[in-house]
């Protein structure tokens, strides 16, 4: 087994690697110049997606329809 060494780096590497992450994540610049551009990417593709899908959808309810007639 390890020694108190050890245990002493350990229990270091698990108090400063979130508190690292978080300092370094949860930077308002670092956010707007990694994240957001992503995000309004994504979220634009999602919209077209969503369209594409309902006018799918639309046309398909459309021709159910019409076929019943």
């Amino acid at each position: 087994m390890g020694g108190p060494n050890l245990e002493i780096f350990k229990f270091s590497l698990y108090l400063f690697v979130p508190i690292v992450a978080l300092v370094h994540f949860g930077n308002p610049e670092w956010y707007r110049e990694k994240v957001v551009p992503v995000s309004v990417g994504h979220l634009s593709a999602a919209t077209l997606l969503k369209r594409i899908l309902n006018s799918i959808e639309t046309n398909f309810s459309l021709g159910w329809t019409k076929r019943l007639r």
